[in-house]
């Protein structure tokens, strides 16, 4: 649940949020889509409650990418584009290429004509991630929200790919990042730190690890974890 949160995110701003689980990051995620609307205070977009918006409206300019996105039985085109056919074939190669994606579709054996298993039952954890990645380029929105999750699934090249494809699709629009991974955050413009439902911390990731906080030890945690399991890998 959160409580008494507020902030402001400025037009083509890169923000992460951040925290333990249970923080309440998922839950800003829910709010933010309107999955559920909030009890008490308002979000706006532009200066309008978001519960104004119909929910059609409001998802068609906000992108989302979450680390198991659905995919539909039916193309790769289709899953894309979303069945939209205001949005052409040319513009989804488009996409796909921008993030990365085009490289794995292009090897299917039919391409972007290629069918897919209900919830992608045929397509790695990473390929799901690509078609998500190349669905909000395709749309274009201008609000981007991205669910960036460690995955033990994905390979590092894969990785590093999706990571280069979020990069590309957050540029240049207002973005909000929910990031678990603390080291992959650096270059937003400001960090909003969780804590128990409440908003606790807000700065870049110098000024905040400069105080000593929340976020500090946050940081020290994780880093030491990966010290630790790279140390039991030799």
């Amino acid at each position: 649940m959160l409580r008494g949160v507020s902030f402001t995110i400025q037009p083509g701003e890169k923000v992460a949020i951040v925290g333990a689980t249970g923080a309440g990051k998922s839950t800003m995620m829910s709010l933010l889509t309107r999955f559920y609307d909030v009890q008490r205070g308002a979000i706006l977009v532009d200066g309008v409650p978001i519960t104004q918006l119909p929910q059609r409206e409001l998802r068609r300019h906000v992108g989302l990418m979450l680390q198991d996105p659905f995919i539909y039985t039916d193309s790769v085109l289709e899953n894309v584009r979303l069945r939209d056919h205001s949005i052409t074939e040319a513009r989804v190669i488009e996409a796909a290429r921008a993030v990365g994606a085009a490289t794995f579709i292009e090897r299917l054996p039919e391409g972007y004509a290629t069918m897919l298993a209900e919830r992608g039952a045929n397509l790695s954890t990473g390929q799901k991630q690509l078609i998500a990645l190349a669905r909000v380029a395709a749309f274009d929105p201008e609000i981007v929200l991205v669910m960036d999750e460690a995955t033990a699934s994905i390979d590092p090249e894969t990785e590093a790919v999706i990571q280069s494809g979020i990069e590309r699709v957050t540029t240049n629009r207002t973005s909000i990042i929910i990031a678990h991974r603390l080291n992959t955050i650096r270059a937003v413009s400001r960090i909003l730190v969780l804590h128990r439902g409440q908003l606790v911390e807000d700065g870049t990731h110098e000024e905040l690890l400069a105080q000593g906080g929340y976020y500090h030890r946050l940081y020290e945690l994780q880093y030491r974890a990966q010290g630790a399991a790279g140390a039991g890998t030799h």
